[in-house]
């Protein structure tokens, strides 16, 4: 079954703003954090498991995640990104994403970039300029990331080039597969060690909820934490582990694109 990608071109001026420059990012998220002191003991542990090209994946990122840093609730949340999803391993070795080539490659990108700026003040703003490159489609232009954000490019593009990227998502692999109770669709959120099946849009009301600090951040009063039971009814805004995504026109176009990515790691690797 195809996947079609819903976009919207009305997204808020100030995500544009935040997310899209390094130093407005920095200063937000350090404004917000100095209101709620939080021992790290104390934070509520936020993985979210997921695929680049996913639409849902695409759309919780742009559309939803950023709230954390614009609200302030980062400063009480270890919020972590598995970047692998419903890929799948050959015999070979060789990785073989749900939506194609260029899927293997972006998941690989923003791995090393993950690794290459661990904290998520740094590695998130790349991370929501990539998936909203591709939550409008432009796949191709990933690359500009970095001077929209002033951020080096050398060591994302040593790892991937080098095959470290690859490794790095070999052990993505392992994390999602040794998940309990097993993912069965992306994106997959996990509060607490907690899957919220398809209440993953409400995660802010599972982190309050999961929060047992005294500082309470002012985005947590006043919220109901309703949570339903939904295990057995997954929602239909997600990527199925098992879901075959047929090859359009335009994802064989973009492949080309995205097999010189995968060309240059292996002839790094033969170096």
């Amino acid at each position: 079954m195809e996947v079609h990608h819903n976009r919207r071109s009305d997204l808020r001026p100030l995500v544009l703003i935040v997310f899209l420059t390094a130093n407005l990012f920095t200063a937000s998220t350090a404004a917000s954090s100095s209101s709620v002191a939080v021992a790290s003991e104390e934070k509520v542990k936020l993985t979210l498991y997921y695929e680049a090209l996913c639409p849902y994946c695409e759309n919780l990122i742009v559309n939803y995640l950023y709230k954390l840093f614009d609200n302030g609730l980062i400063s009480i949340v270890d919020l972590k990104f598995s970047p692998y999803g419903n890929a799948k391993i050959r015999s070979n070795g060789t990785i073989v994403c749900q939506h194609g080539e260029w899927e293997c490659v972006l998941n690989t990108v923003e791995a090393c970039a993950i690794h290459a700026w661990p904290a998520v003040s740094d590695h998130f703003p790349f991370v929501y300029c990539v998936e909203k490159l591709t939550y409008e489609g432009k796949y191709a232009e990933w690359e500009t990331c970095f001077e929209k954000l002033n951020l080096d490019p050398k060591p994302v593009i040593d790892c991937y080039s080098s095959g470290f990227g690859h490794e790095l998502e070999l052990q993505y692999a392992d994390e999602i597969n040794a998940l309990q109770p097993p993912h069965t669709y992306v994106p997959w959120v996990v509060v607490d060690g907690q899957p919220l099946y398809d209440d993953y849009p409400d995660f802010i009301s599972f982190i309050c909820k999961a929060y047992k600090g005294s500082n309470v951040p002012q985005a947590c009063l006043g919220l109901s934490h309703l949570i339903k039971d939904t295990a057995n009814h997954p929602s239909d805004h997600v990527c199925y582990k098992e879901q075959e995504t047929a090859k359009s026109t335009l994802s064989k176009i973009i492949s080309a694109t995205a097999d010189f990515w995968i060309d240059r790691a292996g002839m790094a690797e033969s170096i």
